[in-house]
């Protein structure tokens, strides 16, 4: 049997990118998924037919509290939790909206910091696993997304307090740092346009089938990290053994 056969899996930013690849890679694997964005439509398009699918704004309490309800409701049990919806920013920290980088926050830091805290009871009782998909920029500041860095920091050092929290329930936490993947992602940021650099760096991008892949095979293998594409590592230990090199090639980006 697919280890994901019968497995209850919950999505956010599941109408495109990133979450509607691994919704049809766990739904073809047998999950009963449950997913949420904005956009039924697309939702509705990716998910499947016996979805449940669960339109609204993340950044909406009563949303967060309908995804998780509504997949308990429906399938009586949580496994799975993947926190992939997000979104960037282009400001500068000078003169970033404090609106905007609240908004920012919250959608790339307290929907996922609560839709754990409301499926962990159901997630102690299956051993299952929360997913929280960062970014590279959790690791390494990135000056042109400097605000969108530092919620990426803080999901990824929640994430290690939650592992620490839940392992001793059987609850395994992923975090999940990708690179450039080929995603709209530039398209839905907010602030100014990229360099030019940042731009061109979109070739490297891997794509959204690689990147759901190594999520999906952490999934399956409970790992507590994975960094996609798997060179990543190599940015991320430079990053720790020569900070300052490192933050000096970024300024002149």
């Amino acid at each position: 049997m697919d280890a994901f056969e019968g497995k209850v899996v919950v999505i956010t930013g599941a109408s495109e990118g990133i979450g509607a690849r691994l919704a049809a890679v766990l739904g073809a694997r047998g999950a009963k998924l449950v997913t949420t964005a904005r956009n039924e439509a697309k939702l509705r398009a990716t998910a499947g037919p016996d979805a449940l699918v669960v339109a609204g704004d993340l950044t909406e309490e009563s949303i967060r509290r309908a995804v998780i309800a509504g997949a308990v409701d429906r399938f009586g049990r949580i496994d799975v939790l993947i926190n992939n919806a997000g979104r960037g920013s282009y400001y500068a920290p000078s003169e970033a909206p404090l609106d905007d980088t609240r908004a920012l926050f919250e959608l790339n830091l307290f929907a996922p910091l609560h839709l754990a805290q409301v499926a962990t009871p159901y997630l102690k009782q299956t051993r299952g696993t929360i997913v929280n998909v960062s970014s590279i920029a959790g690791q390494i500041s990135l000056p042109w997304m400097s605000l969108y860095s530092a919620s990426k920091f803080a999901l990824a050092s929640l994430s290690s307090t939650q592992r620490m929290e839940l392992r001793r329930y059987g609850v395994n936490v992923m975090a999940v740092f990708p690179g450039y993947v080929q995603t709209d992602f530039q398209a839905h940021a907010t602030g100014e346009t990229p360099p030019a650099r940042v731009v061109r760096g979109k070739r490297f991008a891997v794509s959204v089938e690689q990147c759901a892949a190594a999520i999906v095979d952490g999934i399956e293998h409970r790992r507590e990290v994975v960094v996609t594409p798997r060179f990543g590592w190599g940015l991320v230990w430079l990053n720790r053994l020569f900070p300052r090199a490192v933050e000096s090639r970024m300024e002149r980006v």
